[in-house]
């Protein structure tokens, strides 16, 4: 929808202009009516003169049912981009969700569409330049759930998440990484810059003996310059362990890729320096993985089965980022620490009883969906399952804690 054509053929969006004169446009939506096979909403800003810098109080917001705000996302970073995408709308876990983006395009409207796969006619794009002219501003990723106001009585149940903020965080410690080189500007008389080194990944570790989810296969690892596909045949199919590491001072995004090359579910939504973590991902019938990554620097990936990820105990476990845990004993208390500044999100995954290791089971309800540093207690039911910290930008620490009679036992005997 645009200002000449402001109704979308479903009704289900509208534009429409503010009263107030100020420039402000609404972007009312009825989302149990829009068509299944539409799975994204963006919300776009273009010039027709100037650039986006050149506007004031550029931003989006996110109003409940009562008019009063529940997010809001200020672009402060423009530059001499002409459009971007503000944000998005976009199906998850049978509901809508709402996150910003802020990807910005130097050559307009042109480039978004020919990023979004519109074929815009010749006459239109021959200034495209060579991929898109796409210049992707930091994302600045926030998800909202649906039953803050985005959302009415009527419509589907929205999977509930806290908002997912980037908020500029303390820098956990990076890894020893050897020095980058100086990034020299390519001209035709001079040879090219150096590509730095990726990052290494940890050494292998070994496999949990009486792991029996999922089956067992040699790791795959892969490396890249930047931007890529990661794409690994053969594998069995259900879930599996990604570990990546990257070197970059920028943003980094993950997604899965549907059969016919979309965009599916987002796992990695970062503005970290030297992101590192270890993703659950859940491959297809056909043994294909394909997983879009989006960086500005060198990376490394190994594609894992589940028995190599670490199981807990009663040793503090530190990690950093997202990751999977395992979870073989009975009912036990587990204590996270956490101590990044943004979304900490946590799943867990039963297996018990679970007879098909191609697909995952629903992720069991209740578990933690904080934002900021926090120290949580998971009341984990018997093993066998899957502990996934789903969003964990920063350090973090776990361990079982002790059962509560040898606790008081302890307690007592201190007396």
């Amino acid at each position: 929808m645009f200002h000449g054509a402001p109704v979308h053929s479903s009704g289900a969006v509208r534009l429409s202009e503010g009263g107030d004169g100020d420039g402000t446009v609404w972007l009312e939506t009825g989302l149990p009516a829009v068509e299944e096979d539409i799975t994204r909403v963006l919300v776009v800003a273009s010039t027709e003169s100037g650039t986006l810098r050149d506007v004031e109080g550029l931003s989006v917001a996110v109003l409940g049912t009562d008019g009063t705000a529940v997010v809001g996302y200020e672009v402060t970073d423009a530059g001499g981009e002409t459009a971007m995408v503000l944000a998005e709308l976009y199906r998850r876990a049978g509901g809508w969700k709402f996150r910003a983006v802020g990807q910005g395009y130097l050559d307009g409207l042109t480039g978004l569409a020919v990023d979004h796969g519109v074929d815009v006619p010749e006459a239109h794009g021959a200034d495209v330049p060579e991929g898109h002219g796409a210049e992707a501003a930091p994302d600045h990723g926030v998800d909202v759930p649906e039953d803050h106001g985005v959302d009415t009585a009527e419509e589907a149940p929205v999977e509930n998440r806290a908002p997912e903020t980037r908020a500029p965080e303390p820098k956990a410690p990076e890894p020893d990484l050897p020095p980058s080189p100086p990034q020299a500007v390519a001209k035709v008389v001079e040879p090219p810059a150096r590509v730095p080194a990726a990052p290494a990944l940890a050494p292998f570790p070994e496999p949990v003996a009486d792991w029996t989810f999922g089956a067992f296969f040699e790791p795959h690892t892969l490396s890249g310059p930047g931007n890529d596909v990661i794409s690994v045949e053969g594998l069995p199919p259900g879930p599996v362990v990604v570990e990546l590491a990257l070197r970059t001072e920028g943003y980094t995004g993950v997604w899965t890729l549907t059969p016919d090359n979309k965009e599916d579910d987002l796992l990695v939504n970062s503005t970290e320096e030297n992101f590192r973590g270890r993703l659950l991902v859940v491959v297809p019938e056909n043994g294909r993985l394909r997983l879009k990554l989006r960086a500005d620097g060198p990376w490394q990936a190994r594609v894992l089965p589940l028995a190599a990820a670490r199981r807990l105990s009663e040793e503090t476990m530190e990690g950093w980022g997202p990751d999977v845990l395992l979870h073989t004993g009975g009912t036990a208390d587990a204590a996270l620490h956490y101590r990044g500044s943004s979304n900490f999100i946590v799943d867990v995954f039963e297996l018990a009883g679970h007879d098909d290791p191609t697909v995952l089971p629903d992720a069991r309800p209740g578990y933690i969906n904080e934002i900021g540093r926090r120290r949580e207690t998971l009341e984990l039911p018997e093993g066998p399952l899957l502990v996934h910290l789903a969003r964990a930008d920063g350090p973090w620490r776990a361990r079982l804690k002790q059962p509560r009679a040898a606790t008081a036992w302890l307690r007592r005997a201190r007396r």
